[in-house]
């Protein structure tokens, strides 16, 4: 059995800045995820499910778990020093650790504490996705927005943690796509999925297909192909949405499949955060044989010019991409 804090020190070879900085940063990820874990499955006995009665920047009623991760992810990453600041889906501003050693750390980190939290109140799969740059300010000052504002190409280190049947914590510096296991009764994450390959070709498509009536032309003409059958290529394909990125991403990742959430009027930018969902889901998936993009161009690709900015998001399968491109083109 392999744990996730001796997997990160084997692999740091592979890791082209390879120092005890970045196991230090991870420990601080694991950490928050299995305080966040603890009280996920205590859900329903203690008073942490709901909303709180604030609504964050993006104007999103925000529930008592989106704080409470937020608060627990932001102590963990600043009390070690190896952060220099943080930028949160739940936070209008940078964070910037004013510290001594935190003003000379070399990383920022930028997250989404608790994706699909509203989904806790009914029992279903929830997660922590997080994103680490390497800042481009000077070593010994506070960090500033440009440090924040870049490509998703750019990233050094990206994951997530899914809180399900059982909690999984997955990441890539860039050299495969790594996830690990929760043993509640040892308290570690086991290495139980070394360098998944994403299928390049899947029967699975997530889409909330209650918006169809919004969505782009080339979009609906692609779910018309994935529910038109023809047993050669296994179609009709199944419709799986679950409602949280992480939830349906992990199973596509895992299964095969492909995950769409297109512009729409209400949304006309998109709605997934570029910074704090589509980027470190899209080198996730690029590390695992994947690919993801806005419609028109590489998600890691897109230059962010705001902290929130929006876009919208195509991940999945390379064959389905290709399939689903193809339509959008059109």
């Amino acid at each position: 059995m392999k744990t996730l804090g001796e997997f990160i020190v084997e692999k740091q070879h592979d890791f082209s800045q390879a120092t005890g900085e970045l196991t230090a940063l991870l420990a601080s990820v694991k950490l928050a995820a299995k305080i966040v874990h603890r009280d996920i499955n205590k859900a329903g006995l203690v008073d942490i499910l709901g909303g709180n009665g604030v609504h964050n920047v993006q104007c999103e009623a925000q529930t008592k778990l989106d704080a409470f991760a937020n608060e627990t992810f932001k102590a963990a990453l600043e009390a070690r020093g190896e952060v220099a600041g943080i930028a949160s889906e739940e936070e209008e501003h940078l964070i910037a650790f004013n510290s001594e050693r935190a003003r000379a750390a070399k990383y920022v980190v930028l997250l989404d504490p608790l994706d699909g939290s509203s989904n806790c109140d009914v029992n279903v799969s929830v997660g922590t996705i997080f994103s680490i740059y390497r800042r481009v300010s000077p070593l010994g000052t506070a960090v500033t927005l440009a440090d924040f504002l870049q490509p998703g190409q750019q990233q050094i280190a990206a994951g997530y943690v899914i809180y399900g049947s059982s909690t999984m914590l997955v990441y890539t510096t860039g050299h495969g796509t790594h996830g690990f296991t929760y043993d509640p009764t040892l308290g570690v994450f086991c290495l139980s999925h070394e360098n998944i390959r994403a299928p390049t070709q899947g029967t699975l498509y997530s889409i909330n297909e209650g918006n169809q009536h919004y969505f782009p032309l080339g979009v609906k003409r692609y779910l018309q192909y994935c529910q038109t059958p023809d047993p050669a290529t296994s179609r009709p394909y199944s419709a799986r949405y679950i409602g949280s990125l992480v939830a349906d991403f992990h199973r596509n990742l895992l299964k095969g499949g492909i995950y769409l959430y297109p512009r729409t009027p209400p949304y006309p930018q998109g709605k997934l955060r570029l910074l704090y969902e589509c980027n470190p889901i899209a080198f996730l998936a690029e590390q695992a044989g994947g690919r993801a993009s806005n419609g028109g161009q590489r998600i890691l690709d897109i230059q962010p010019t705001t902290l929130h900015q929006r876009s919208p998001l195509f991940v999945g399968s390379i064959t389905m991409m290709d399939q689903l491109e193809s339509f959008l083109k059109e």
